[in-house]
This record gives C-alpha cells, structure tokens and sequence, in this order.
C-alpha cells in the first residue's frame, strides 16, 4: 500500500495566494485552454474519458485515451503545466485543489503509459533500492515542482495529508482502483471546493465499497480507513463519526444503532471501463 515518506516544509505545500490566469496552447488538433483557466483542458479530456456508471462506480475509457495520441500529449502538457504552478503563493483550497489535481492527472499518465493493466500495482516503481517499489507506482519521483522532485506518495502523504488536515483529502485523490473514491469528471477547484468535497464524502460513504452494514449488523468498511485511520479521529468512535456526518437518512438509521467495525476491504482491480456486449 502507500507509505509515509517524511513531511516536507510547509511554504513548499501552502502559502498566503495569488492564482495563475494565462492562456495556455497546447498542439494543434488537442484541447485548449479557455481564457484565464488553465483547468479547462482538463476538464474536457475528463468529461471525456471519465464516465459515471449506473452501479456508482466512475470509469475511465484507459484505452480509448491511450489510443488518442493529442489526447495522450494534452494530458502530459497540463502536467507540465501544473509542474510550473506556484503552489506555495496559493491560499488553501486552491493549493488543495492543484495537489490534488496533479496527483490524479500523474496517476492517470502512469496508467494510459502502461495500459493494458488489470491493477495499479501491476506497475512498479523504478526504485530497486527501496522494497516498498515493489507494491506499485507511488514511490517513484515523476514530477518536479518548485524545484523539488515528487512521487505520488510525496504529494499525498509528505503534503496534502499533514498540510491540509482534513479527513476528505482521501476522497480527492484516485489510485486508479475499484475501492478507491471515485474520479471526479472535471479539476478540482477552490470555488467549488468545499462543495465536492462533501459530496465526494457522501458518494464513497453511502456506497457499499465505504460503508456496508452486514447481516450480523456489523460494518464492512473501506481499508481506506483502517489504513489512515489517524486522519479520521484515530479509532472506530472517531469512524463512526465521519460516516454519520455524511451519512445519508438510511444509513444513518443503520450507524445509530452503534454498530461495530468487524471487517474491511479493499478492490485493486483497475477502474476501467466496461467491456462492451
């Protein structure tokens, strides 16, 4: 699983804010920027390859992408795009939005490069010195910002976790997997932030893959929380307490009864879309 590399200073994570407005061109014949937002390519390579499915889970058309070459060369120009950004002039929805964006749009690179993939961690980083490489594609450095070179667990162990606080960071960033809190289908953005991240919260807690009551009327929870348990209160009461805040009404009736957590669950199996009948 993802691992906790040391906390990196904090102006590298979070500063005082002012945004970037430009124009951004990528190549002809690939998406472009609208003015003033440099999200907007993101936005449509999302609208167009991330799709919701009927059963709650988001997908992504991985192989519909990695077979559109100036899709592929738009999704790396935002990257580097993203890598130019300032995150420590930016106030804190803002920086938290850019992270969390940038960790999901790498993620996505390191898939579409790979794919075809049945699992995440089917890749693996390039770090034969470090065991933990072995699990997938977290621990290697594959963006440099402000100057300094990150992987994945970087941006969401070393920065958004100990920056930011808050339990929701983990409905902001996708590994790609099944069990994972669903892709959002456009960037993440501070105007909007609060907002989607609560409703990210209700999406994964009231679908089974977060929160299932048994029949025994025990709880089958998403390892997401065994995992990071501290970001949420550090024990079951504190669990409980966040699947209650964002409970909807028959879950709730359900979680009142003080259910305990007996079990937890993690799908790896990539988050692709559907094979067509």
């Amino acid at each position: 699983m993802r691992n906790s590399p040391p906390k990196p200073d904090r102006r590298q994570a979070l500063g005082l804010g002012v945004s970037l407005g430009f124009v951004l061109v990528f190549a002809p014949g690939t998406i472009t920027a609208a003015q003033g937002d440099a999200d907007a390519p993101y936005d449509a390579l999302l609208r167009r390859y991330v799709k919701p499915n009927p059963d709650g889970l988001t997908r992504v058309d991985y192989a519909g992408w990695r077979a559109h070459a100036a899709d592929r060369a738009a999704l790396d120009a935002y990257i580097a795009e993203l890598a130019q950004r300032q995150p420590s002039t930016m106030a804190r929805g803002e920086a938290l939005a850019y992270w969390g964006n940038l960790y999901n749009a790498v993620t996505l690179k390191v898939v579409i490069d790979r794919y075809p993939v049945a699992s995440i961690r089917d890749i693996k980083s390039d770090s034969w010195l470090d065991p933990k490489a072995y699990t997938g594609p977290w621990r290697q450095p594959r963006v440099t910002v402000e100057g300094r070179r990150l992987s994945l667990d970087d941006i969401e162990h070393s920065i958004m976790r100990p920056t930011f606080k808050d339990p929701r960071v983990h409905y902001v960033v996708n590994c790609a997997s099944h069990g994972c809190p669903n892709l959002l289908n456009r960037a993440w953005r501070a105007a909007t932030l609060e907002a989607d991240l609560d409703q990210a919260a209700r999406d994964f807690i009231n679908h089974p893959r977060g929160v299932t009551v048994l029949p025994s009327g025990g709880l089958k929870v998403s390892s997401i929380y065994k995992w990071f348990i501290e970001d949420f209160g550090g024990d079951d009461a504190g669990l409980l307490a966040h699947f209650l805040a964002f409970a909807e009404p028959e879950l709730k009736q359900k979680l009142a009864r003080s259910p305990r957590i007996v079990e937890d669950d993690y799908d790896w199996s990539l988050n692709r879309s559907l094979p067509i009948s």
